[in-house]
């Protein structure tokens, strides 16, 4: 089973850096393994050459049990497993659209993608944009745990997203839609479009059992 998962971050993460959305060395990912522990990307590894065998494998108490060391960005991933119980997965990328979105002075901190489509809200709830913080910082991770578990995203300014999900595949799919997101916006910025209402937000809200807290 753990080879499987080895297998199938490898490949999610290369996808995901063959299309752009992440380059060089950045990005993170990490994924529960059936026994409680953590695979991890390792430090300065590229998402288009991760290999399977090499994962940063921690078990169920955090101790590091295999692989090479892990992401600097281990408190952001932790932060997440910490308070939510139903995070199976963690991805950070460098994402141009939503980084450059970060930076727009009108962005609501507390609700940083436009209701633009359904389907960030359905697959992300209300994002939270944190400020910019040094790379590697603890700081991030105590921001995220400030959030106690209410929200399954977060932007770091000037930096990139952070996602959880139930499992890896989710994870991905949703810090995609983010993106997605995030890259509409910074089309439509300056036009006047019509995004979806509060009304049709809700109905979206109420119909799919959506977090979405105040």
């Amino acid at each position: 089973m753990t080879a499987a998962l080895r297998e199938q971050i490898c490949m999610l993460a290369k996808s995901m850096f063959d299309r752009g959305l992440t380059g060089g060395s950045t990005g993170n990912i990490s994924a529960r393994t059936g026994d409680g522990g953590l695979l991890v990307s390792p430090t300065g590894t590229s998402f288009g050459r991760l290999d399977p065998a090499r994962l940063s494998h921690f078990d169920a108490n955090g101790v590091l049990i295999g692989g090479d060391a892990p992401t600097k960005e281990m408190p952001l991933h932790t932060a997440f497993y910490d308070t939510r119980s139903t995070a199976g997965a963690v991805v950070h990328l460098h994402a141009c659209h939503s980084v450059a979105l970060s930076m727009m002075p009108e962005v609501d901190a507390d609700n940083f993608l436009p209701p633009m489509t359904p389907y960030a809200i359905m697959k992300l709830g209300r994002v939270k944009l944190l400020p910019y913080y040094r790379p590697g910082d603890p700081a991030m991770g105590k921001a995220v745990r400030g959030l106690a578990g209410k929200r399954s995203a977060v932007m770091l300014a000037n930096h990139g997203p952070v996602v959880a999900g139930k499992d890896v595949e989710a994870a991905c799919n949703a810090i995609e839609e983010l993106e997605d997101t995030a890259r509409l916006a910074m089309m439509m910025r300056g036009i006047p479009a019509r995004v979806l209402d509060d009304a049709q937000v809700a109905d979206l809200v109420s119909h799919f059992d959506i977090e979405w807290d105040d």
